[in-house]
């Protein structure tokens, strides 16, 4: 039994124990109501940081949704990792689906269920407990820093202009972000390619205030109605999305790395009905699920709201009608580029009647991820003696706001998580698997302990 085994066996309790302490802190981004809520988030994970011996432990570029900054003990001609995470968490609602209170952690079967579990408390919390295990009884093998933001699921505008203008937050020789998840149980990933987002709203009026519907029904242009006409305009029903110029940046995957794709355990039956859960999956189909998921660019809506919703009945006309969508970008698309051409595709399509405004709520560009670097060697091996298996390289459906601007740093960027698919973060009953978190402590632990003999030519 190695040094970090034995930690993680002697002390799964009380890193359990600590981990539902955080997750009971209920930091909605999203929500203003809960601003204080982030601050003490924040402030708890800038305290156990401290307590582990990290120092220059602050808080910093807000006062309701601070960034964590901590440096662990330095360790002169040694490799510098810097751990990227969140502390923020998606809402919980509907709060009927949960098996349990949200944000009451509880055990079930082997596994965490609390909203943040896997996304990104418990996964960022492995980390922090690999560092534990590698710097008791003296100096870690590697310096490593933290820095953990609080807007990841609102667009990380803190983060973003905090690094403007200090960029040397960002430098390191790797960036570790524990934001993933294994492609399947017993397969651990690095996602090599995550996509970017254009998230927008928009807003339709067609009339001055809501009309009666028997007087005026008929007549009265409908603003639901426009809007709808609107976002059905923008796809076709096989999925293709209908904006002038989208698809001319679109780069598709290279030949190999699609082959490396199809060899990977899939059942598009089980992931219709375990993971999405539906009668059936849609999109173009002259590509593969993975490819659709991964290295396709995407249209959706996410809520339309207006008019009347409530209980009971009101015959009204709605003169207002809103739409938040997204379009999710691989390379070489932009987003600011994206966004372009969705307002004047949507401003082309309206009706002369309706007032049409276009709001860009959050933006970030895809990214793709250089692997020839000593660090993905290491955490390849970590996971071979802790797994049984290597890494695979996958790509992530998903977006990551910082990502591009930790590259830019000049870090290799090494995205690899430890959840699992069936995870159901963002939704209800989101979970973590504690034999999950166990073995990401002891890979992580592995990673620092191998990066420590990485020399300073293959860290270039």
């Amino acid at each position: 039994m190695t040094r970090v085994d034995a930690f993680v066996t002697a002390n799964r309790g009380r890193m359990l124990s600590e981990l539902k302490d955080l997750l009971r802190i209920p930091s909605v981004s999203t929500d203003p109501a809960r601003a204080a809520d982030c601050r003490r988030a924040a402030k708890w994970i800038a305290d156990h940081l401290r307590s582990l011996g990290c120092r220059a432990v602050k808080l910093i570029g807000s006062q309701t949704h601070p960034v964590v900054y901590a440096e662990g003990p330095r360790v002169p001609g040694r490799p510098t990792v810097l751990v990227y995470g969140h502390y923020d968490v998606q809402p919980p609602d509907p709060l009927d689906e949960w098996n349990s209170p949200p944000f009451e952690p509880t055990e079930r079967d082997g596994n965490l269920y609390a909203r943040g579990a896997t996304d990104d408390k418990g996964q960022l919390f492995a980390i922090v407990k690999a560092f534990e295990a590698v710097s008791l009884g003296g100096d870690p093998p590697v310096n490593v820093r933290f820095l953990v933001e609080g807007q990841e699921e609102t667009g990380g505008q803190v983060l973003f202009e905090l690094t403007a203008d200090r960029p040397e937050l960002l430098c390191a020789d790797v960036a570790l972000v524990a934001d993933g998840s294994y492609y399947a149980p017993g397969w651990p990933s690095v996602e090599v390619g995550v996509r970017g987002l254009c998230y927008a709203e928009i807003v339709v009026r067609t009339l001055e205030g809501d009309l009666h519907s028997g007087l005026y029904g008929g007549v009265a242009p409908n603003a639901h109605e426009t809007l709808a006409f609107l976002l059905t305009a923008l796809r076709t029903p096989g999925g293709r999305i209908r904006i002038p110029g989208f698809y001319d940046d679109v780069r598709r995957p290279r030949v190999r790395e699609r082959d490396s794709w199809k060899r990977l355990p899939f059942s598009e039956s089980r992931f219709k009905r375990e993971e999405v859960r539906a009668r059936a999956l849609v999109g173009d189909n002259r590509y593969s699920v993975h490819e659709r998921i991964w290295a396709r660019p995407t249209f959706e809506v996410h809520g339309i709201s207006g008019g009347f919703v409530g209980d009971g009945i009101k015959t009204v006309i709605p003169a207002e009608a809103r739409a938040k969508v997204s379009l999710r970008l691989v390379p070489d698309q932009r987003a600011d580029t994206v966004f372009r051409q969705l307002t004047k595709t949507v401003r082309a399509a309206a009706p002369k009647y309706a007032k049409v405004d276009i709001r860009l709520l959050t933006e970030t560009d895809p990214v793709l991820i250089d692997v020839n670097h000593a660090a993905f060697r290491n955490i390849d091996q970590a996971f071979r003696e802790v797994e049984g298996r290597g890494v695979v390289l996958t790509c992530s459906g998903g977006s990551l706001p910082i990502l591009a601007r930790l590259g830019e740093a000049g870090a290799a960027v090494a995205l690899v998580g430890i959840g699992l698919p069936d995870d159901r973060l963002h939704a209800p009953n989101e979970k973590l698997s504690i034999e999950q978190f166990t073995k990401g402590v002891r890979a992580f632990a592995r990673f620092f302990e191998l990066m420590k003999t990485t020399t300073e030519e293959e860290r270039s």
